[in-house]
């Protein structure tokens, strides 16, 4: 391409294109939505005539993004939801009506009504909108339905005596929808009629995918999920799985709707499907090998529809059985493909997906220190807490022998000449009793002690299993010294020619979280002194138990090459923690901070079984300290009640005592006038008052007035 050609391309570039998008925050909406967010108008059509030079497309594109990018705008299905990024606009409305004003102002309007049933009626009403205003539009429009291949799930065979002829878009006339799926059809066949009266102004298109996978998962985010949790011994499979599901990854069904927009194809209907032909079983068997225990267990449709946790649309669309091939996607686009050739082929990059979409990330930590630590109590609280693994010594141990002893006694029973999978079974256990019979030749050569390359690799075995990588482990005191470290976390193809000084390390099992528990010999001998013998019987904190493992433990730690500087030496610096405070009975204070370190969980969460749990006890505990603080209230009450009651006795009891000295010293006070009464006064008073009673006068009190007046002694 000359400098001429380069100076002119983007004069050629088509303006940013507006699109609209139903339900940005459903599976299907928002992978779209990022996806075209972050794609320039044309540059599929740049791609193609590129001819396979992707990567400096992909730079183009990216070097141009900010001018004539598509700008999408999208409803919520969920009105509080959280929008995707790079999202133009939110569109809210009321009425039809301020709906359609936004759909006027979009060149490109595309329904995705697979997520969500109640989208058909709301997109059919759409298109016929469009259309009868399809006169008033300022420039050309675009309407695309994302549909599903479930309207193809009862089509009869092109030819019944070879029912494996996939289906393509030409035939798309002959297809009969699953009976969940009728209204699917009949939206496509609107959206296709109203795309004929006026292909300038108005064109339409119906694109049947494929079953979506990857970005975190939808329809097979039950598969997926429960191979994860690895709480069932087998994954499911409905029915005989033999039935072939067609299926497409989100991120190449966006990539056909980017060449849809920049290409404008004749074909009004396309079929989105990727090039496997996987059938159920072959898709549940992979998930469950690469996320799961590896088995897989069949099980019938009816059992299947018991499955609370399952989706009838999820259900419906699992026990599809199609035979389907994109023809014109393959001829005539140019697909930037994630997974061409399937799920099965592509399945770590989707576990990959699967694992970081969902933040399910593993989480390690390692929990040392000297015996009686309480290293088992605080690693066992994260475990129930995090959801992890708890790996102790004698579990592993335990574990591991009673797997080789039984897969040992499995070689015995097995007959010769078995079926493949029968002989592979037939080699590993051979493997495993071969292991067994080293085992225990090292245990005869060893005191009866383990050696620890076995120890190692029991380790090793464990933590590289499916749950430990999955949800994470938490290491209880193991490993012990810097030897044991470095075996267990070594990378065991690491090549003879690295550098000797760098020290690698598997970062598949290595913890990310190391806790060192710190605490002097005394206090850890009183710990354990003050244990009740019924809690000491049967395990290694007897006195002399006790201080044989405080004695080990202290002569491989003491030095400069012990465990933790392992850790210090990869820059994964342990945490020290002091455990002396014995008002921390519960290790509350130590696992606040571990946790801390840890961060936030990264798993599914409670289930709703354990949300509705951790109701039930979140009420009662309610409930008893709202009745606590009652019962506090009401015995507060009646103290002060009682206080009252008897400071107003004391009360009364000195106003009332108060009142007798009063009495008294009015009494001592009034002697003095008693006795000049008695003396001065009363004698002529009672004079006057004989006199009065003799007389009877009219007015006797004026009488007596003047009898006391003339009678009245001269005082000086």
């Amino acid at each position: 391409m000359s400098d001429e050609e380069d100076i002119e391309e983007p004069v050629q570039k088509v303006r940013s294109r507006r699109i609209f998008i139903n339900n940005v925050d459903t599976y299907t909406g928002k992978n779209i939505a990022q996806y075209l967010a972050q794609c320039v108008v044309g540059a599929s059509l740049e791609d193609a005539e590129e001819e396979g030079d992707d990567d400096a497309g992909s730079v183009k594109s990216a070097a141009s993004r900010k001018e004539g990018a598509y700008r999408v705008i999208g409803t919520l299905k969920n009105p509080n939801g959280k929008p995707p990024t790079n999202i133009t606009e939110i569109v809210n409305y009321n009425t039809r009506e301020e709906l359609l004003e936004k759909l006027l102002e979009c060149d490109i309007i595309i329904y995705n009504i697979n997520d969500d049933m109640d989208s058909i009626d709301e997109a059919v009403w759409s298109v016929s909108a469009l259309h009868t205003e399809m006169e008033h539009f300022d420039g050309p429009k675009m309407f695309i339905l994302l549909s599903s291949v479930l309207t193809w799930a009862k089509s009869k065979p092109l030819d019944p005596d070879d029912p494996e002829i996939p289906f393509t878009e030409d035939d798309y006339r002959r297809r009969k929808p699953h009976p969940n799926f009728k209204e699917h059809i009949s939206a496509e066949k609107t959206v296709i009629k109203f795309g004929k009266t006026n292909k300038q102004k108005f064109q339409t298109y119906v694109v049947a995918s494929g079953l979506t996978y990857g970005m975190g998962e939808n329809i097979f985010h039950f598969l997926f999920k429960t191979a994860w949790l690895g709480e069932a011994t087998a994954l499911q499979c409905f029915g005989t799985g033999t039935n072939i599901v067609p299926t497409i990854h989100i991120k190449d069904l966006a990539s056909v709707l980017q060449n849809i927009l920049d290409g404008k194809p004749k074909t009004r209907y396309l079929v989105a499907v990727d090039d496997s032909q996987n059938s159920l079983e072959e898709i549940v068997r992979i998930v469950s090998t690469k996320g799961g225990t590896g088995k897989v267990e069949h099980i019938s449709k009816e059992d299947a529809l018991l499955i609370k946790d399952l989706k009838q649309s999820e259900f419906d669309s699992l026990l599809v059985n199609l035979r389907m091939e994109a023809m014109f996607v393959k001829e005539s686009m140019s697909v930037r493909w994630v997974a061409e050739t399937g799920m099965v082929d592509a399945i770590d990059s989707i576990i990959k997906e699967y694992k970081q979409t969902r933040g399910l990330l593993p989480m390690r930590a390692c929990i040392l220190g000297p015996p009686a630590s309480g290293k088992s109590t605080i690693a066992a609280a994260l475990c129930k807490q995090y959801k992890l693994h708890h790996i102790t010594i004698k579990d592993v141990i335990d574990e591991t022998l009673e797997r080789l002893e039984q897969s040992a006694a499995r070689l015995e029973q097995t007959s010769s000449g078995g079926a493949e999978d029968e002989e592979e079974d037939d080699g590993k256990a051979q493997e495993d009793s071969e292991f067994l019979e080293q085992i225990k030749e090292g245990r005869e050569n060893n005191g009866g002690r383990f050696e620890d390359q076995h120890i190692i690799r029991f380790f090793r075995d464990k933590l590289k299993s499916m749950p430990c990588q999955n949800q994470g482990f938490v290491l209880d005191g193991f490993p012990k010294t810097y030897e044991q470290a470095k075996d267990l976390f070594a990378l065991e193809d690491e090549d003879e020619g690295d550098d000797p000084r760098k020290i690698n390390y598997d970062t598949s099992i290595m913890p990310e979280v190391v806790a060192a528990l710190n605490a002097e010999d005394d206090f850890l001998k009183h710990r354990v002194m003050n244990l009740p013998e019924a809690v000491v019987q049967g395990t290694h904190n007897t006195e002399d138990g006790f201080l044989r493992r405080l004695q080990e433990y202290r002569s491989v730690n003491h030095v400069d090459d012990t465990v933790l500087n392992y850790f210090d030496e990869l820059e994964i610096h342990p945490e020290h923690i002091d455990i002396t405070d014995k008002t921390d009975i519960k290790h509350e204070a130590i696992l606040e901070k571990i946790t801390t370190m840890m961060g936030e969980a990264r798993n599914y969460g409670p289930t709703p079984e354990e949300k509705e749990e951790m109701e039930r006890v979140a009420a009662e505990a309610r409930m008893k300290k709202e009745q606590e603080d009652r019962e506090i209230r009401d015995r507060l009450e009646a103290e002060e009640a009682a206080i009252m009651k008897q400071r107003q006795e004391e009360w009364m009891e000195r106003l009332e005592e108060v009142r007798k000295q009063e009495r008294e010293v009015l009494e001592q006070q009034s002697i003095p006038l008693r006795n000049y009464l008695m003396k001065h006064v009363m004698p002529t008073l009672t004079d006057g008052l004989i006199q009065c009673c003799q007389v009877r006068p009219d007015d006797p009190v004026d009488y007596l007035a003047e009898f006391l007046f003339q009678q009245n002694p001269q005082v000086d």
